[in-house]
């Protein structure tokens, strides 16, 4: 078992507290920049979603939506909110072709090996419409590694993501950067950027 599939089991144990912590949106602002770059009735696919409280705002918002993650624990938790359609599914098993209007993965993908994400990025860019948007959210940092609770971790610089986004043929349109508190207890510093496929 990889360093990054070890995360798992720890998502499937921490749900409940990881739901209640997240309850409110604290990407709201980001998540409304999201919808109103899509068309009415988008598919949007929430990559990552954990207990899915945006993919449940995004369904009642009118959107079509797909929630998939790794974690059996907080895909039942997804699957709670309505209008929501949820998969057991990893990243790598993203293999559609421009088939989502918009892809939102927040806070998902720094859970993925360094080598893997350019792959990552290129799979999300082939699985959008021509016009799709793509939101990722990030930790700002150098290195990778397990967090208190033993979550894997990959760190990047800004310059270093917004390179690979351009590799991938993403066009960026909003970044935010912030500070935070995260679920290990931990204050680390944080990047969302919105991007035009």
């Amino acid at each position: 078992m990889s360093d990054a599939e070890r995360t798992l089991p720890i998502y499937d144990a921490q749900a409940s507290a990881y739901a209640a912590r997240n309850a409110e949106l604290y990407e709201l602002p980001q998540a409304q920049s999201f919808v109103a770059a899509l068309p009415k009735r988008a598919h949007i696919l929430d990559l990552g979603c954990g207990p899915g409280q945006y993919a449940g705002w995004f369904a009642a918002q009118g959107f079509r939506v797909e929630a998939w993650d790794g974690s059996s624990e907080m895909l039942t938790l997804a699957a709670q909110h309505g209008g929501v359609t949820t998969r057991l599914a990893r990243f790598e098993e993203l293999s559609e072709v421009a088939a989502f209007d918009g892809i939102w993965a927040n806070f998902s993908l720094l859970h993925a090996e360094r080598a893997n994400l350019p792959d990552l990025l290129a799979r999300i860019h082939r699985a959008l419409t021509p016009s799709g948007v793509f939101h990722i959210a990030m930790k700002l940092g150098t290195g990778a590694g397990p967090d208190k609770i033993g979550r894997y971790y990959t760190y990047y610089s800004e310059a270093e993501l917004e390179g690979l986004l351009s590799t991938a043929g993403f066009k960026i349109m909003e970044k935010h950067l912030f500070d935070g508190v995260g679920l290990d207890g931990t204050a680390g510093h944080y990047i969302t950027l919105l991007c035009h496929g």
